[in-house]
């Protein structure tokens, strides 16, 4: 018997999670993936460029869901994947993380009692402001398999009265990502023009609402990335370009702006930079698995253990806060607080243990 699956996807950190366990599923002759690809990240440098590079099967939909408000693009995508539900009629769900994506996925087959795995579950940043913190919450309390990333994650869930018969840590499945994709970024990676030498400029990048949709706020970064004199290489989100333009905020010389990268230009600007400046929750733990230190501009994080073993330093958007972070000193090395990078497979033994029997 062949047991399907109907995987969610929308957004570069879900393709980056499914460019591992999607392989592993398809290398088992009793599990059927469905890839559904919602249109949550509708720009090709930021979609189709992963699919592509990190030879991802090609979704079996895309929706072409995006542009949206949160509530607009999530109740549209509700109504397809339910359609998608009822016509595939498959055995289980698996939604990543907390995007738009990953609530609609969930909230659909919730519905239709589907079960439900999620992926990454029980990270919080405590932040009911945030739109992925509200997502993730619902999704986890709807979902039937939690699988987490940490200890501290199923820590989260346990407060929270979820019953921990439903979780499953099996470690981070972006660590086992970022090992595999860094050996092959490093042979067919293009030849990145600013990459002169290890530790020779800053990566930035920049695209959470409450710094973009904020011109004080950028403009505190930016004064603040004018002063170190070295290089910053800014591979600038799509909303993040369209802000700057609008708000005719200039770029110090020393900040690079440059297109979206692929996945593996973009590990091997991580792995080579002095440190990751970022707001990005995938972008912190991708730093800290290629041993680069980060700096994170941001209240708070989902990713507390990169705080406690010192691979990131918390800092608001204020110039002076952002220039200490920078220079301080950051060592960290050999900690396996996500585990030890055998997530996939552990995913789909349990997969195929709960489906079969």
């Amino acid at each position: 018997m062949t047991y399907k699956i109907i995987t969610i996807l929308g957004a570069r950190p879900q393709f980056i999670k499914a460019s591992v366990l999607s392989k592993k599923i398809s290398e088992k002759k009793n599990l059927e993936e469905f890839i559904v690809h919602t249109g949550q990240h509708f720009d090709s440098n930021m979609s189709d460029i992963f699919f592509n590079e990190l030879q991802i099967p090609k979704p079996f939909k895309n929706l072409n869901i995006g542009g949206g408000t949160h509530g607009e693009n999530t109740g549209r995508m509700i109504e397809e994947v339910e359609r998608l539900i009822i016509k595939l009629r498959p055995d289980l769900m698996i939604v990543y993380g907390d995007t738009d994506s990953t609530l609609a996925g969930a909230i659909s087959a919730a519905k239709l009692e589907l079960p439900i795995m999620h992926i990454e579950a029980g990270l919080r940043s405590f932040n009911r402001s945030m739109p992925e913190e509200i997502n993730r919450v619902v999704a986890d309390h709807l979902s039937n398999y939690l699988i987490t990333p940490s200890e501290g994650a199923v820590a989260n869930l346990i407060k929270e009265g979820i019953n921990q018969s439903k979780i499953y840590n099996f470690g981070d499945i972006m660590l086992e990502s970022s090992l595999q994709n860094l050996e092959i970024a490093s042979k067919h990676s293009k030849l990145l023009g600013w990459i002169e030498g290890q530790n020779n400029f800053y990566l930035l990048t920049i695209h959470r609402p409450e710094n973009t949709n904020n011109k004080k706020n950028m403009l505190e970064i930016f004064s603040a990335l004018e002063e170190l004199n070295e290089k910053v290489i800014f591979p600038i989100h799509p909303r993040t370009k369209s802000y700057i333009e609008r708000s005719k905020i200039k770029l110090p010389k020393n900040v690079i702006q440059v297109e979206p990268m692929g996945y593996f230009d973009f590990l091997i600007s991580i792995k080579m930079a002095k440190k990751v400046i970022t707001d990005s929750g995938g972008v912190q733990k991708e730093s800290f698995f290629l041993n680069t230190p980060c700096i994170t501009i941001r209240k708070e994080t989902e990713w507390t253990e990169l705080l406690d073993v010192g691979a990131n330093i918390l800092t608001n958007a204020k110039k002076e806060e952002i220039l200490q972070a920078v220079k301080a000193e950051q060592t960290f090395s050999g900690e396996t607080v996500y585990g030890t990078g055998n997530t996939s497979e552990e995913i789909v033994r349990f997969i195929r243990n709960e489906l079969v029997r």
